[in-house]
């Protein structure tokens, strides 16, 4: 596509040439041009308006009905009105990261809107360009010197010729997809594979005519390439690069939404995840006031030496400042140990010394109550058999003893269990999540695999001899060996616990010791806390580290 737009005595006349692909065959021509011209702020109203006036030819030939069908082969002529708009220079700062004689690379800021458009024609790159290089206004266009676009709330490389000929040059590249382009982006959620390549084709949205969105019907050939460089520890969000093969109007927000995994503080594109995070979250929404998605990298050729040329900018600020803040969320701690080690008093003891405590056991108790989660649960599979009829609750002994007997049963009701405490203890952690760390006591966290999936950052283990456990602390919570045997035979062994353990607390002597225990614990959690905070700023470094072509 070509894009002309003439000067005459301070007046502008824009005018387009546009080719009709296969896609857009039986496409209305006033649908066609608006679809093509959104981004100069042109409504379809507008359009309609323009080809009734014989501003639009097909083929060389004139057209005045605005529901003309086209074949998807044709050459659409367009003009615009005259619109009295000379571009005028406007002082503002211009991050350059290079220039010479035919050509600059700008690092655009977020917020501020490429070219001049008939919904907004001031306060643009391009009005700052002038300012700065007078000559390329003599380019005669609306938007001189300008053959790529990042959107307005996209930070990054955007790439400017000083004169005419390094344009032509530059845009036949574009053109030809003959230039790299690499984007950050931070999206919510974490992708199933660290690596993917999305070929959905994009055209306008079939209802809402402002957005785009992939659609078999219409759409055109759009390539994208991702990379998860990094994950947040709950999953909530990841860092992602992002390559494009074409230039389709929003293509990143559209193909990464399409997935699921839209761009944080994309209000139009992920409207619902950004309300979820608002609410889990609100310390991350509020800062992401617009997408986080910035053009880090871009490789091309020169247009007059035809020397290669390659340019990478890190992001802003405030794309650092989310990542910082995904980073430094509360470390989710879970504490696990034998059935008797004392699990309990180290969970009273974290809670004395003010940090946010969750007890799994505590958990479970609450849903067995009369209208708890679990009863009602329990009910439905297996009727009154383990209620109490005086309470309504769950009768534990009851179900515990029938649990002894019977492997199923037991295996039964902790599937009816686990996912209760599991939201529990998530919702627990989001609820604490500007503390440093909260821990949840978990008996079977190793055994449900929840370390695995990603439930928990770091693992406490207690560590309790065999005797002391199996004696004193058995006796002094009124358990009876064959119950502590059967506790023992749903879990894994002591040695299994602590191996997969990143901290011990020792349970050897008395309460004193163990407190002490306890808060050598805390002074590690908190040099491992601020371990990782100190190497991911070493890892975003390599995050923004320039990028290698295919």
């Amino acid at each position: 596509m070509t894009e002309d737009y003439n000067e005459k005595e301070n007046t502008n006349i824009p005018e387009w040439e546009l080719q009709a692909d296969i896609e857009d065959r039986n496409v209305r021509l006033d649908k066609f041009l608006s679809s093509r011209l959104e981004d100069e702020g042109i409504s379809r109203e507008k359009v309609k308006e323009w080809i009734k006036k014989g501003n639009a030819q097909i083929n060389g030939a004139p057209c005045k009905k605005p529901n003309t069908k086209l074949d998807g082969d044709e050459t659409v002529t367009f003009k615009g009105e005259i619109i009295n708009a000379e571009l005028i220079p406007e002082k503002g700062p211009l991050e350059i990261v290079y220039k010479d004689d035919d050509l600059v690379v700008i690092n655009k800021e977020a917020g501020l809107t490429t070219h001049p458009a008939p919904s907004c024609m001031t306060g643009t790159l391009v009005h700052r360009m002038i300012s700065y290089f007078p000559e390329i206004k003599k380019m005669h266009e609306w938007r001189p010197g300008i053959v790529h676009r990042l959107d307005k709330d996209t930070s990054g490389l955007i790439v400017v010729a000083r004169h005419e000929h390094s344009r032509i040059r530059l845009a036949e590249d574009f053109a030809s997809r003959e230039v790299s382009k690499t984007y950050l982006a931070i999206i919510h959620g974490k992708p199933d594979r660290p690596f993917g390549e999305i070929e959905d084709p994009i055209g306008r949205h079939p209802s809402i005519k402002t957005r785009m969105a992939v659609t078999a019907k219409g759409g055109r050939e759009a390539r994208s390439k991702y990379e998860v460089l990094w994950t947040s520890s709950d999953n909530s969000a990841s860092l992602v690069k992002v390559r494009i093969y074409t230039g389709r109007t929003h293509q990143i927000r559209v193909h990464m939404a399409h997935i699921g995994h839209p761009l944080v503080g994309d209000l139009v594109y992920g409207a619902q995840q950004h309300s979820v995070m608002m609410e889990n979250l609100p310390e991350i929404g509020k800062l992401a006031t617009s997408q986080m998605l910035h053009a880090f990298d871009i490789s091309f050729t020169h247009p007059e030496t035809e020397e290669p040329m390659h340019f990478t900018s890190a992001p802003p600020e405030d794309f650092i400042k989310v990542l910082e803040a995904l980073n430094t969320r509360t470390l989710r701690i879970g504490l696990i140990g034998m059935p008797g080690s004392g699990k309990s008093t180290v969970l009273g003891i974290f809670k004395n010394m003010g940090v946010p405590v969750f007890s799994a056991d505590e958990s479970v108790a609450k849903s067995y109550q009369e209208d708890g989660d679990g009863t009602e649960l329990i009910k439905q599979r297996f009727g009154s058999t383990y209620i109490n009829p005086e309470t309504g609750a769950v009768d534990k002994k009851v179900l515990f003893e029938a649990m002894c007997g019977e492997d199923l049963l037991r295996k039964e009701i902790m599937d009816i269990v686990h996912p209760i405490v599991l939201h529990e203890m998530n919702e627990f952690f989001k609820s604490n999540s500007t503390s440093d760390f909260a821990v949840a006591e978990i008996p079977l966290l190793l055994e449900g695999g929840w370390h695995k999936k990603g439930y928990v950052d770091l693992i406490v283990g207690v560590n309790c001899p065999e005797e002391k456990r199996t004696g004193e602390l058995r006796k002094k919570r009124k358990i009876s060996p064959q119950m502590l045997a059967t506790l023992d035979s749903w879990q894994w062994d002591q040695n299994s616990k602590l191996q997969s353990s990143d901290v011990i607390i020792n349970n050897y002597s008395g309460i004193d010791e163990l407190s002490e225990e306890t808060r050598k614990a805390v002074n590690e959690i908190n040099k491992i806390i601020l371990e990782k905070r100190t190497n991911f700023k070493e890892q975003i470094k390599l995050f923004f580290a320039p990028q290698q072509y295919d």
